[in-house]
């Protein structure tokens, strides 16, 4: 199999959140042409997972085929290949794949795969895919984990702080209330807060990702709000219990929590901890997890995200090592 002609053709699919349709239908049509028995699981908002199997599973290879925008299409260059999804995660997709293909010409049916959406906003094609598993002993996920097995990823807390005051002309301050300082104070008490840490992962962090407030620089806003998101080291239970002290200034709302995650090793191949979260708390009825893939995650999400063409060949190497491990431990 060309995996990097099948990676390319994929690239070149629009499929950023929300547009995977086109995508999924592609994978699906290669993937039965191939041979193997595919189900698309259909989301309400038009899209679907591909799941593909050629009898009873003990091993499924797993990824998403969405990504973040905007769109780039593929190029080769140096001997990279370039786009979006090159490293995340539509070259791990071709790789996993490639791997795959090699135990069916083998005649060993016992490998199945799933690709899901919605990964980068929100996991939707996971959730919906954990409700209906089929019976796999072991999922092997790709995510760009430089070509090492992943002991551990974070996760992630997602938390919507919002202020209310009230409105005056910015004449008479003393008339109205800012929510804007409000939520400003919330951020900086936020700063102060010892959040938690642990030995394997290190400390909390977090991002503020969204601010939005007032309606024009002579009003006193009324309203204020903004989005943070936690990589979390351990049951957010903790950072709930520090976020409740905000409240005297903000409301706190859970918007999203995907819990950390340890994850089998494999001994004799290299092993990290990872501070991205994954879709693999999600599909936790899919067997139990390993992480690994090809690429690094800081290429992915750039203008200038690219895998090199030899780790992906590496890889397909990579994900028929970890089978046969898994296979091995299987009764």
């Amino acid at each position: 199999m060309d995996f990097t002609s099948f990676a390319r053709d994929l690239i070149d699919i629009d499929s950023t959140t929300g547009r995977e349709r086109q995508a999924g239908e592609w994978l699906a049509r290669r993937l039965r042409a191939l041979g193997y028995d595919v189900r698309e699981q259909p989301l309400e908002r038009g899209c679907a997972n591909v799941i593909a199997t050629l009898g009873q599973p003990t091993v499924v290879l797993s990824t998403h085929f969405d990504c973040v925008p905007p769109f780039v299409p593929s190029r080769i260059e140096n001997g990279r290949l370039y786009g979006r999804g090159a490293c995340d995660a539509k070259g791990i997709l071709a790789a996993q794949v490639a791997a795959a293909e090699r135990f069916r010409h083998q005649g060993d049916r016992r490998i199945g795969l799933l690709f899901v959406v919605g990964e980068e906003r929100g996991s939707d094609g996971a959730a919906l895919a954990n409700t209906e598993p089929i019976g796999s002993r072991f999922l092997i996920n790709g995510e760009p984990t430089d070509s090492t097995v992943a002991s551990a990823t974070r996760g992630v807390l997602r938390l919507r702080l919002t202020a209310r005051g009230r409105a005056a002309h910015s004449a008479a301050p003393d008339a109205g209330e800012s929510a804007i300082d409000k939520l400003i104070e919330a951020l900086v008490r936020l700063r102060q807060l010892p959040l938690p840490a642990d030995p394997e992962f290190g400390p909390t962090f977090y991002n503020v990702g969204t601010i939005v407030g007032g309606v024009a620089p002579n009003v006193i806003p009324a309203h204020a709000s903004a989005e943070i998101l936690f990589r979390t080291v351990g049951p957010p239970e903790p950072l709930l219990a520090l976020a409740a002290d905000l409240e005297p200034l903000v409301s706190v709302k859970e918007i999203l929590r995907v819990p950390a995650v340890r994850l089998r090793t494999v001994p004799g191949l290299p092993s990290a901890t990872f501070p991205f979260t994954t879709d693999v708390p999600l599909l936790d009825r899919w067997g139990e997890p390993l992480l690994f893939g090809p690429g690094s995650f800081l290429q992915a999400h750039t203008d200038h995200e690219h895998i090199e063409i030899d780790e992906l060949a590496s890889a397909v190497d990579g994900y028929e090592r970890l089978i046969r491990h898994c296979l091995a431990q299987a009764p």
